[in-house]
């Protein structure tokens, strides 16, 4: 699965193809038929990764009204993922790329090895797994929850 060099995928082809173990150990990634959006983020339990992630729980019917599927991902364990979706009441998956350590991350072009985590991305893919839009922000930048409104319509 690792491409070699970060480059990020390209607008129009084949997003690469994933699957990783959610909160609970399951083996999830995106479904052939159904559109998601991959959302890399550094760490469970910090400042930034959290409002992040609570935004997109608390719009989370703009996706789910479009048959967009959200998948969070990061470099912690399965335990640190239910811990973190529990205490959040996230209610979609939260991807471990733990092992190989940022394998996933590394094939969107977003892991970060000199600081051993994924950089904040956010992929969404078409139901044929064609990668539509991506943002990637730099350290300490939040995504804007508008990115996504403006994707989503784009895919419609």
């Amino acid at each position: 699965m690792a491409r070699g060099e970060p480059d990020l995928p390209v607008h129009g082809h084949a997003a690469p193809s994933f699957e990783l173990p959610n909160q609970y150990g399951e083996p999830v990634g995106p479904a052939p038929g159904r559109a998601a959006v991959v959302v890399f983020y550094p760490f469970a339990f910090s400042g930034i990764c959290t409002s992040e992630l609570d935004a997109l729980r608390d719009n989370l019917d703009v996706f789910t009204s479009r048959g967009v599927r959200v998948l969070a991902v990061s470099v912690d364990s399965k335990y640190t993922l239910r811990a973190f979706a529990r205490a959040n009441s996230y209610p979609f998956d939260l991807l471990s790329d733990f092992w190989p350590h940022g394998e996933v991350a590394r094939c969107y072009g977003v892991f970060n090895g000199a600081r051993g985590m994924a950089e904040r991305g956010s992929f969404l893919l078409d139901g044929r797994g064609t990668l539509r839009s991506s943002i990637v922000t730099g350290v300490g930048e939040p995504r804007p929850l508008h990115w996504y409104l403006e994707a989503l319509d784009e895919l419609e």
